[in-house]
């Protein structure tokens, strides 16, 4: 018997400065899947979101708006939270960086915990980012603009900063990614990060200045002029939402044991998750994660999403027209697990339409009618049982994060038992020789049961739906509309 693993399992906490878009329903799907999945195997699995409130643009956004900025934080994040809901995420937990107090405590006694030799405090001179939240080098930048955000002004800046000397620690890091003690997905991800840490590493400025930060963010202890940089904040949360600050059995249990730990996280802050925060952890002695799966963006229409543009995509009227399960669906199956993807709302209804409404759908109403009409009693009642698992070609997609090969597998087991009905014809031959029938429609219910329960950290409202049909030996209500 396979002993039951602790697994700790992030979304990573996306800043509060807009509405959350589908990119954002991305990462939450993609990280519920895979925590309902290790649920569903026997893990024991604790599942962590939340918002980054401490960034500046928080800041800028809200005095653009002329709000309060606690305020404009606040109902920000009340979108996220709702967001979460409305796509029936499963998070155990969800952490405000700017009110939580065990967050704040936690990353001060991180900050208090690193090497005496890994800081420093100088006058430094750079390009700022805002949308990164970084200093940029004159490297990484393409035509005098930051490579993620083109279209926004680098601030030069110029201030006294406590620093990282992110440089003790590039063969451990680089020892660490090349030998997976951090795993990092996709492969093309991973060589990105060792190209970076052998072009060399400078010195990261882990602070802002109270004045530049507007007075918010998470004081440095000991130096009241000084705010940490949001980064060191934000990467903090992962532990502090677990009760680092009082070194808590729950912090002990799902980050500072034996415990599975994985951050789900887009690759724009690759780095950020794969560098920077390692090299935290080795300087304040506290275990690494184990691995960092990392997704592509979403574009609308072969453009990058924006405002300016009209193409941002709203999950929540998705879910309002659509529901839950389709928007889950098309998430986990027609958007690659890796890199970017296209999104419009064409194709969005045409794969509903095709794969929903007229496959599974109509596959699960078929079935029970079926067994509706014909079947004395549910299958499952009178000495049969239900055993489930996973066949080794999911379990090995699930292993390599390859939520499309997943779903995959699945929808070919409905299209055998679809491509089954039109050969076998057991509507007709239930008739002619109900004995024989019922055994062909008992086969189907069994394989359509076995669907149903694979589904369920995929599209869980549409799995419970499906099974409670099952054990009742009733045809469900409609599962997905046809859209025309």
């Amino acid at each position: 018997m396979n002993k039951k693993k602790t697994i700790f399992i992030s979304t990573a906490i996306p800043y509060v400065n807009a509405a959350p878009h589908i990119g954002h329903a991305l990462e939450f799907v993609q990280a519920d899947t895979l925590a309902r999945y290790q649920r569903l195997i026997g893990n024991d699995v604790y599942f962590l979101s939340g918002t980054d409130d401490n960034a500046l643009k928080n800041v800028l956004k809200a005095e653009e708006a002329g709000e309060d900025i606690k305020e404009y934080i606040a109902r920000h994040t009340k979108l996220f939270e709702e967001l979460l809901h409305k796509l029936n995420i499963s998070n155990d937990d969800f952490i405000r960086t700017s009110v939580d107090e065990r967050h704040i405590r936690g990353a001060q006694k991180l900050w208090q915990s690193f090497k005496p030799e890994d800081i420093i405090k100088k006058t430094y001179k750079g390009f700022y980012c805002v949308g990164c939240e970084e200093f940029k080098t004159v490297k990484e930048l393409m035509d005098g603009r930051c490579p993620e955000h083109p279209n926004v002004a680098l601030e030069e800046v110029e201030e006294e900063n406590y620093f990282f000397k992110l440089g003790n620690y590039s063969q451990q890091l680089e020892h660490i990614i090349v030998s997976n003690v951090i795993r990092i997905t996709p492969r093309s991800r991973k060589n990105e990060v060792l190209a970076f840490i052998r072009g060399g590493l400078e010195d990261l400025s882990i602070s802002r200045s109270v004045a530049r930060a507007r007075g918010w963010g998470v004081p440095v202890p000991g130096d009241p002029s000084q705010v940490q940089y949001v980064w060191v904040d934000a990467l903090s949360n992962y532990i502090t939402a677990l009760g680092y600050a009082d070194d808590s059995e729950r912090y002990k249990k799902y980050w500072n044991n034996e415990s599975i730990k994985i951050h789900i996280i887009g690759k724009g802050i690759t780095r950020f998750h794969a560098i920077y925060w390692p090299a935290f952890l080795l300087s304040a002695g506290i275990p690494l994660p184990s691995d960092e799966v990392v997704h592509g963006y979403i574009t609308s229409g072969g453009q990058k999403m924006s405002k300016s543009i009209g193409n941002v995509i709203d999950p929540f009227s998705i879910v309002d027209e659509y529901g839950i399960d389709a928007l889950r669906y098309f998430l986990a199956r027609h958007v690659h697990p890796f890199e970017d993807s296209d999104f419009t709302m064409e194709k969005f209804k045409e794969i509903y339409n095709a794969n929903l409404a007229n496959g599974l759908g109509n596959l699960a109403a078929r079935v029970m009618q079926l067994a509706e009409s014909n079947l004395d009693k549910p299958v499952f009642e009178g000495g049969e049982t239900f055993v489930f698992a996973y066949s080794p070609q999911i379990r090995d997609a699930m292993q390599s994060y390859d939520l499309n090969a997943v779903m995959d597998n699945i929808w070919a087991a409905v299209s055998e038992i679809d491509q089954s009905i039109q050969k076998d014809e057991p509507f007709k031959v239930v008739k002619e020789d109900k004995q024989r029938g019922a055994e062909m429609i008992v086969k189907m219910v069994k394989h359509l049961a076995w669907i149903a329960k694979a589904i369920e950290p995929f599209m869980p409202e549409t799995s419970a739906t499906i099974l409670a049909a099952v054990l009742a030996n009733k045809k469900p209500a409609n599962l997905f509309p046809r859209k025309e």
